[in-house]
């Protein structure tokens, strides 16, 4: 469907109406600041609200100005991050705090094509921000945008095509309107996040029956064509947690793998799941480990869920008694409970740790 200038309007009004009505009162919405909008939507990537509130609040708590994102330690917002995964996103925020602050003077760019060159900022975000901040008439498109223009206007693209996106691009550039792009971008995302949901909309009270494609077409379950599917990678991660008079032997992850500059324990990762820790012992530290420690837990299979892929995680904890020397890697270093405590760690070593009440 092309919308002509009348449709257009009466799309916007009722979702004004709509939006004024519903929408949840949400911190970051009450304020124009760019930093803050910034903070809330980086941390809303892959994130639930509800989930992600309180991180932005301990964020602005910490560092309640670019300025003192900037000035922090990799570790301490990697550990500040800690829960909510893709933590990328959390070394990509730190960096472009640097880079605001470093080549722009603590200002954030003021258009969206300004904004998509820091680090870490895509179409959306750019968007987003540059109408909730500067009010810049150009249309925010996240997965619920993509949803709601989908099923109103009958879009039958794959949404993930580059056909697809250049006409739910196209559409969009319509119907964003001038004098008010940070209410309309808003209330999209709101339509799409509680009224048009993924799952058995609620079309029965939706204000957009009267022109709405899916609706007519009993499509609402079929739009949007979402044709890739991703394929999950089945890894298995075999760790010995090593203790000696408390302290507990941990490494930084390295780059080009998931949880980089996270910490986690001696890992060693098998093409099939490992039951018995002697299966381990071709190889010469964890054979020397078994051998000079006593086993003091074996876990449960921990599963842990990545975008594109799926950890099947189990855990060794071996106690070395202090009489006993062992030569660690050069990348393993002890450290205290209260050490431990506060390195950055992937939730899943967090979650390990309490359940064993160590930490």
């Amino acid at each position: 469907m092309i919308p002509d200038t009348e449709l257009i309007g009466h799309f916007n009004e009722k979702l004004k109406f709509w939006y004024i009505k519903n929408h949840r009162k949400l911190l970051w919405r009450q304020t124009t600041d760019p930093y803050k909008i910034w903070l809330s939507e980086i941390i809303l990537q892959q994130t639930r609200v509800a989930q992600g509130t309180p991180y932005y609040e301990k964020f602005l708590l910490n560092y309640p100005t670019v300025f003192d994102l900037a000035k922090a330690d990799e570790r301490d917002v990697l550990r500040l991050w800690q829960g909510l995964g893709y933590y990328s996103r959390a070394r990509n925020m730190h960096y472009t705090a640097r880079q605001v602050v470093n080549e722009y003077g603590g200002r954030f760019p003021e258009t969206a094509a300004g904004l998509s060159k820091l680090k870490g900022l895509g179409n959306y975000t750019a968007a987003a921000i540059a109408s909730f901040s500067f009010g810049e008439a150009v249309a925010a498109i996240d997965g619920n945008v993509y949803r709601v223009m989908s099923r109103i206007f009958g879009i039958q693209a794959d949404m993930l095509s580059n056909q697809g996106k250049k006409e739910f691009a196209l559409m969009a550039a319509q119907l964003v309107p001038f004098d008010d792009p940070a209410t309309y971008n808003q209330a999209m995302i709101e339509f799409g996040a509680l009224q048009c949901v993924p799952v058995s909309p609620a079309c029965n009270i939706c204000p957009f029956t009267d022109i709405c494609f899916a609706f007519a077409h009993n499509m609402q379950n079929k739009l949007p064509v979402k044709v890739k599917k991703l394929k999950v990678k089945q890894r298995f991660f075999n760790y010995i947690v090593l203790e000696s008079s408390g302290q507990l032997a941990m490494k930084e992850r390295p780059s080009k793998d998931i949880w980089q500059g996270l910490y986690d324990f001696y890992m060693i990762e098998s093409t099939s799941p490992t039951d018995d820790p002697d299966e381990l012992q071709s190889m010469d530290f964890p054979a020397r480990l078994l051998q000079n420690g006593i086993l003091k837990i074996t876990s449960r299979v921990y599963t842990h869920l990545l975008t594109h892929q799926r950890l099947h995680v189990k855990f060794w904890w071996l106690e070395i008694s202090e009489t006993n020397t062992i030569d660690l890697p050069a990348e393993l270093t002890f450290y205290t409970k209260e050490e431990v405590e506060s390195l950055p760690k992937p939730i899943l070593i967090d979650t390990f740790l309490k359940e064993e009440k160590y930490l």
